[in-house]
């Protein structure tokens, strides 16, 4: 895909594009962010405008070459992830990524390597990576993709230069959704604001299957009374079994307190997401004090934090859930059902 048509990240594309122009890529990048936000397109279209056969500082996504690396078929481009039934990248896969990259490329260009996801190389396989990191042969680019680098190694992290890549913006990412994909507007922009940003998500995801969820998980927020701290436990340690769920269902839980804080703010002429939920938006900002929706969308941006930085999920969750009802004067009830 050339950089023109990736939506969103159009600071790391810059970037990258004046790093090409100058001839000045690092040897070693990691692309860190939030999963399904779209670093290995960027990994991918970056490797397409060092060998597309017509591109200047582009590619241009319909050569043989670009098709190929796209195909996962291009001999300098390789993907290296955990192999089938295996949870890890192991030592195996990096000597073998080192052995390759010992011999010329085939095109005379880079010889690309995209690591992904990063943190699932296991120790060994990340100190064998390092000797690749620490002497790198002259036609080699490595790309380390990753949600978190507290799995990574410092010595690792610290030869890699990093790109932060953040969730695309719900208006971008209805906008490709309306735009490329044919989606009605409305059901386009409600899909973008329940997958938050990640695209990949919006693509994959159905939506109906999606809502069902939202309105199951909502349900079970809203059922916790003050002081409930028994179905506060039940409730942590349900969601703290899955982290990708975890996460998903606090931002279900930010988005709902966003939207409550604009209605707040701006009344119910203001833009929220959760437009399928506008009545209970209204009743739930009439009832929540202002000062509570801030505080509960601080914590909501430290919990997603230290859900992101892998640390003890139950514990973070269940501190979160017992502030929320013992703090809020409505009770969690003030939550849609």
């Amino acid at each position: 895909m050339p950089f023109t048509e990736i939506v969103g990240h159009q600071k790391q594309l810059e970037v990258l594009g004046r790093s090409l122009e100058g001839n000045r890529l690092h040897h070693a990048y990691l692309f860190l962010g939030p999963d399904g936000v779209g670093k290995r397109t960027v990994a991918l279209s970056l490797a397409a405008v060092i060998h597309c056969s017509f591109g200047n500082h582009d590619s241009c996504g319909r050569c043989e070459t670009c098709l190929s690396i796209r195909d996962g078929n291009h001999p300098d481009v390789r993907v290296i992830k955990p192999e089938p039934g295996k949870r890890e990248i192991t030592i195996r896969q990096m000597r073998d990524l080192q052995r390759q990259l010992e011999f010329r490329s085939f095109s005379g260009k880079k010889k690309i390597a995209i690591i992904d996801p990063a943190h699932l190389m296991n120790i060994p396989a990340q100190n064998s990576l390092l000797k690749t990191l620490e002497d790198p042969p002259g036609d080699a680019l490595l790309i380390l993709i990753s949600n978190n680098t507290a799995s990574l190694l410092s010595t690792v992290l610290s030869r890699c230069l990093r790109l932060y890549f953040s969730f695309i913006s719900v208006e971008e990412t209805a906008g490709f959704l309306e735009g490329r994909k044919g989606i009605a507007p409305e059901k386009a922009k409600l899909l973008a604001a329940l997958t938050g940003g990640s695209l990949g998500e919006a693509l994959n995801c159905d939506e109906n299957k999606l809502l069902d969820q939202r309105k199951r998980w909502i349900e079970r927020f809203s059922s916790l009374s003050q002081g409930n701290h028994r179905g506060v436990m039940a409730l942590a340690e349900e969601m703290a079994a899955d982290r990708e769920l975890s996460l998903q269902v606090v931002q279900w839980v930010e988005g709902w307190y966003r939207d409550i804080l604009i209605h707040q703010m701006t009344g119910p002429e203001g833009e929220i997401r959760n437009t399928d939920m506008g009545e209970k938006i209204h009743e739930a900002a009439s009832t929540h004090p202002f000062k509570h929706t801030l505080s509960v969308l601080s914590w909501i941006g430290r919990v997603k934090g230290e859900l992101q930085r892998n640390y003890n999920r139950r514990l973070i969750l269940e501190n979160f859930l017992i502030k929320l009802v013992d703090r809020n004067p409505c009770g969690p009830g003030a939550v849609p059902t």
